[in-house]
């Protein structure tokens, strides 16, 4: 028996005490009445939906300002409170959590996506010890339940205050916590090594692709001593593109046939695929645009220019559906060769150019076709894929090599907080 289960048992012989939201607390909502012209130039800080997404612990050194007047009534985030997302594309993303465990020095307003809780008291309440619950499994398995939609999935607050938590004495919430910090610092500093040795193999790679789609002379002069037979050409004059068809999540089944949402092509593929993800009907597939086997499948939109038009090589034996806003380019290249081409600068030099939006951006494929590159014969591209794909292997497989360490780092924490973070009630 570890200590704090002796704890546990010492203090709570009988079980902890839950409670639900709407007993301990009040609900509140992010800004209200603001329009695009108050995000420019503003004079107050506000919490961003990735902010609360990506921290448990919620950053405060915050950039993004709004404009709010001196008599306006919105409500301002205060320590101790929870902070939620309020919807998302599925329901397993919905009510991300972030608590607020420093007092802040300034204003912070929250964003109107999003919503607060705050607790009625905070005697007997460690906030930090909720930072770790309110991503615990138990916790988001109750928050599925909340959630509701088709497109695109909304919390019912109404459901979300019916939720139960657990209040264990303040002294095991502060040795809980003690605990989740120290095996979280520490998975901390080993994925901060991780990550720089990653990040140099990274810088590497890319140096060394750079180099390889590259010619070394001038492929347009009449002097040509390289067998390879640089030329340069349009993506139009090589391919055409054909614009995917609209699928949303919720479209996924169990069992049917293959497809690709852009989303995915931005969190779950990487530079090449041989399998898909995820399924849809037979009636939804024969509906959709799709692509074959060596066609790039390219997610034309996204937050920002940087992260758009991100490209998979589909390798898959079976053509695959393609949803909206994403593109399939049909051409006559080494596929895979094709894929590395878009991940270099020379390639983002031209998507800057075009990109359009402002909270989302977009690059449209009529305006790809126009982009220019130089290119060696099929023979050459080939043994330049076959000397990047063991560079790609070295630093984006999730089987092997260093990002694999890093998923079984943030496992073990998580196994360590459930199994924490597990109480019996308190028989009534």
């Amino acid at each position: 028996m570890t200590h704090i289960e002796q704890m546990i048992q010492d203090m709570c012989p009988n079980g902890v005490e839950w409670k639900t939201f709407d007993e301990l607390g009040a609900f509140y909502g992010g800004l209200s009445g603001k329009t695009k012209d108050d995000f420019k130039e503003g004079n107050e800080k506000f919490i961003t939906y990735l902010n609360i997404a990506n921290n448990p612990a919620l950053r405060l050194d915050i950039d993004e300002t709004v404009k709010i007047g001196s008599n306006e009534k919105q409500n301002i985030v205060q320590y101790g409170d929870a902070l939620f997302t309020g919807s998302s594309e599925t329901p397993d993303e919905c009510a991300m959590s972030s608590v607020v465990t420093e007092h802040p020095e300034e204003k912070l307003y929250l964003n109107s996506f999003c919503f607060g809780f705050r607790f009625n008291s905070l005697e007997g309440i460690c906030p930090a010890f909720y930072k770790h619950y309110f991503r615990s499994d138990h916790f988001r398995k109750a928050v599925r339940r909340t959630a509701n939609g088709t497109t695109r999935f909304n919390v019912s607050k109404k459901e979300f205050g019916k939720l139960a938590i657990p209040l264990p004495p303040l002294e095991i919430q502060k040795k809980i916590v003690e605990c989740l910090d120290k095996f979280s610092a520490l998975a901390a500093e080993l994925q901060a090594e991780l990550q720089a040795e990653l990040q140099l193999r990274r810088k590497q790679y890319e140096y060394y692709r750079t180099q390889l789609l590259t010619p070394h002379s001038d492929c347009n002069s009449a002097d040509k001593t390289d067998d390879a037979q640089w030329e340069w050409k349009t993506l139009g004059e090589i391919g055409e593109m054909i614009k995917g068809s609209g699928i949303q999540k919720s479209d996924f089944v169990e069992e049917g046939k293959p497809c690709i949402h852009y989303g995915q092509v931005h969190t779950f593929y990487g530079t090449f695929a041989y399998k898909n993800k995820s399924y849809i009907s037979e009636e939804l597939y024969a509906k959709c645009k799709k692509a074959h086997t060596g066609d790039l499948i390219i997610a034309t939109t996204s937050e920002d220019v940087e992260a758009c038009c991100k490209a998979t090589a589909w390798l898959g034996d079976e053509d695959v559906a393609v949803s909206g806003d994403a593109h399939i380019y049909r051409h006559t290249q080494n596929p895979k060769y094709m894929a590395y081409l878009f991940q270099t600068e020379m390639f983002a030099q031209q998507k800057r150019r075009c990109a359009t939006g402002a909270k989302v951006t977009r690059v449209h494929g009529d305006d790809m076709l126009k982009f220019r590159f130089p290119l060696p014969s099929l023979a050459e591209q080939e043994r330049i894929v076959s000397i990047l794909d063991k560079f790609e292997a070295l630093t984006t497989s999730l089987s092997d090599g260093i990002p694999a360490e890093q998923i079984r780092q943030q496992r073990r924490y998580e196994y360590y907080r459930d199994l924490l973070l597990t109480f019996d009630r308190k028989a009534v």
